[in-house]
Formats: structure tokens, C-alpha cells, sequence
């Protein structure tokens, strides 16, 4: 954690002083990681509405991290702390890769939403996995570097 007060990082794209990116980033992370038990409901159902629902959840999941990414993406061309560190590009870089591939799931899916095996489904998971990663990556990024967090000198 970081210990002097001088080393917290203020974001850019903040509304009275609380960050964005953190803030609109859980609903798009919380589609896509529905997104694994909805196909392995329709996987085990045969039921047409889990294939609706993945498709909604596969879209909503990909939108939503475009449009949360952008926050992200202001602090860090616009910060240059953030810009210095090689973990804010890395962060950045596995965001972009898990939402390529999200929105490529989604686009599976919208041409034909039963047709899942192999490659929606393997989408997902590979999604999943980035998913994870990124998150302890921005993890990393606020408790450890103090990016967008005011910390107290007591």
C-alpha cells in the first residue's frame, strides 16, 4: 500500500472527486462473467431463453466495457503518472484484448445464438480469464499505486 500522502494519483475523468472508470466498470464485468452460467444453462437445457439471455448478456457486457473503458482511457493519456506506468499499459492493453473478444462473442452470437460450440463458448471463457487478470492488474493500480485514491497522512 502506499505510504506517502505525495503518491496518490488523482483521476482526470472523476465526478466530484471519485473516479469513473472503477465506478462504471462492475455491471459490464458482471455480464460478462453471467455470461458462463447462462451458456452452461442452455448448454444443459436446450432452452432457447438462456441463448437469449447470453446474447443480451454478451452485448450489455461489451457496450457497457467500451463506454467504461473510455474513463480509463482519459486518465491514462491524460495523467502522466499513469501514462509512466507500465502497469496502467498493461491494464489497458489485457481491456482491450477481453473487450475485442467480447464484442467478437457477441457478434457470434447475434448471427446465430443457439450456435455456441465450440467457439462462443470457448469466447467467454478466454474472456472470463482476462477478465480476472485486468482486475488484479486495476486491483494492483489503486491499492498499490494509489491511483485514484486520496490517502490519509494519519
Amino acid at each position: 500500500m502506499a505510504d506517502n500522502p505525495n503518491r496518490s494519483i488523482k483521476s482526470r475523468a472523476a465526478i466530484a472527486g471519485h473516479p469513473l472508470h472503477p465506478v462504471m466498470i462492475h455491471f459490464p464485468i458482471a455480464c460478462l462473467m453471467l455470461l458462463v452460467a447462462s451458456d452452461a444453462a442452455f448448454l444443459y437445457t436446450a432452452d432457447l431463453f438462456w441463448a437469449r439471455v447470453s446474447l443480451w448478456l454478451a452485448g450489455v457486457g461489451a457496450l457497457g466495457g467500451w463506454i467504461a473503458s473510455i474513463a480509463g482511457l482519459v486518465d491514462l493519456v491524460t495523467v502522466k503518472r499513469i501514462r509512466q506506468m507500465v502497469l496502467g499499459w498493461c491494464h489497458a492493453i489485457l481491456a482491450v484484448m477481453l473487450l475485442s473478444l467480447a464484442s467478437l462473442n457477441w457478434l457470434w452470437r447475434f448471427k446465430d445464438p443457439v450456435d455456441l460450440l465450440p467457439w462462443a463458448v470457448a469466447l467467454t471463457l478466454l474472456t472470463t480469464a482476462l477478465i480476472a487478470l485486468a482486475g488484479i492488474l486495476g486491483g494492483m493500480l489503486v491499492y498499490d499505486e494509489a491511483v485514484g485514491v486520496e490517502i490519509d497522512d494519519k
